[in-house]
């Protein structure tokens, strides 16, 4: 069994798959009630759901999300396994490493993830994901969930702070640093980057090859963090954070809207900043016609890649008692234009719907370039760092931010990350290289 690793209008209330010999139609039943599970932000994808088919039996309950790694899916459910009962029809997640969970049962238990490409979902809806966009989803060819949106890290510049300073947007990595030491004597204060999230290794590790998450198999990974990649990306992060132009600071705390409103001068990261950070009204709220987007960056002499924070992911249960009508839910918030185009922050997966997302950010005339960069950057997503049951993240949080923020130097924590990378896929059963 082998488990992918690469990434680079809506239904109606019958889903059938487009195979000759495919099983017979799936009805959404609408005399027996669903259960969907979504994080706080996408309340706005099931009210759109609601408004579209009203008379639906959906209800909607709130959960994290499995934010930063935190595993409330995966521990909730099999807690539902041990008791027989209580299983969402659609969870909504965050992580794109729970299909590697998900997709197996544990114990002798069926496996909560229901296949999706075997008619409970259209080919053509499947077929219709961008390239690559489903592979953390599939396992031995079956599709075990639907991604959200894309999360292809690409390079945030304000452009009006760029041409005040007379700055050039860096081409590579290195000129990213010494900008960040020009920023730093000339104008302190501002900042071109942060490193106090969790995801800091999916923007700036991955994007360096840094082999920390190399899945090469159903349980098997790579783990060396003690190469060339991992060691200049994690020596960029030293000096920037010396320099105080990558602050020890997450994007979404008070302390960064407090600091560093209007003192963003570029912040590599994810799609969904542009919506979720620059655009909120909660966060730094840079005004229209200021921000850009550049494509992702490559180390001299290399060719560009990048990481992938999240994008999230959709999952039917196998033990729901109207998989039809989660089957329509689902699609729905994955396609439809209602929500994925109309509300949503993030980059479809969807391809007709990223297509129109994309002309609705031109036609705001909130950024100051186009948005190529995005699409630029969705091909170039590094298939080294995969998608193992392991969070990437929480192994982070709990390993590498508490000595940052001792003052300790990313470079001298890379043994401690290793072990800690190891440790935990061993527990999870995997064979570490």
């Amino acid at each position: 069994m082998v488990l992918a690793l690469a990434l680079t209008g809506c239904s109606s209330s019958t889903t059938t798959s487009g195979s000759a010999s495919a099983a017979p139609a799936i009805t959404a039943d609408t005399g027996k009630p669903i259960t969907v599970w979504v994080d706080s932000d996408r309340a706005a994808a099931s009210d759109a759901y609601k408004a579209a088919f009203p008379n639906d039996p959906v209800t909607v309950e709130t959960y994290d999300g499995g934010a930063n790694g935190s595993g409330t899916f995966r521990t909730k459910i099999q807690l539902f396994d041990t008791s027989g009962s209580g299983w969402p029809d659609v969870v909504f997640s965050t992580q794109n490493n729970d299909a590697a969970w998900a997709s197996q049962g544990s114990n002798g238990k069926q496996a909560y993830a229901a296949v999706l490409n075997s008619g409970l979902i259209p080919d053509a809806t499947i077929s219709g994901f961008a390239k690559g966009a489903l592979d953390p989803c599939t396992v031995d060819g079956k599709v075990y969930c639907l991604r959200n949106d894309l999360a292809q890290d690409v390079v945030w510049y304000n452009k009006t702070l760029m041409d005040q300073f007379g700055y050039k947007v860096p081409t590579t990595w290195e000129e990213y640093q010494a900008l960040g030491d020009k920023l730093a004597t000339e104008h302190p204060g501002y900042i071109i980057g942060a490193q106090g999230d969790p995801w800091t290794p999916e923007i700036y590790m991955w994007s360096s090859k840094c082999q920390a998450n190399g899945i090469t198999g159903a349980t098997a990974v790579t783990v060396k963090t003690d190469s060339t990649e991992c060691k200049r990306a994690a020596s960029l992060l030293d000096d920037l954070r010396a320099n105080k132009t990558v602050p020890n600071v997450s994007v979404f705390s008070p302390e960064f809207v407090t600091n560093y409103t209007g003192k963003v001068l570029m912040m590599p990261g994810p799609a969904w900043y542009g919506g979720a950070l620059f655009q909120n009204t909660a966060s730094v709220n840079v005004p229209a016609g200021q921000m850009a987007i550049a494509a992702p960056l490559p180390w001299k002499g290399e060719d560009a890649v990048t990481g992938d924070v999240g994008g999230a992911t959709w999952f039917i249960s196998s033990h729901s008692a109207n998989p039809g009508l989660a089957a329509k839910f689902a699609e729905f918030v994955t396609t439809a234009d209602a929500y994925q185009v109309d509300k949503a922050p993030g980059y479809p997966a969807f391809s007709a719907a990223a297509t129109k997302w994309l002309a609705k950010q031109a036609a705001s005339n909130y950024y100051a370039t186009d948005m190529s960069a995005l699409t630029t950057a969705g091909g170039e997503i590094w298939s080294g760092w995969g998608s193992g049951i392991s969070s990437q993240e929480a192994i982070w949080a709990k390993t590498m931010t508490p000595g940052i923020t001792a003052g300790k130097n990313l470079v001298d924590l890379l043994p401690d990350w290793q072990k800690a990378i190891s440790d935990q896929y061993q527990v999870d059963g995997y064979t570490v290289n």
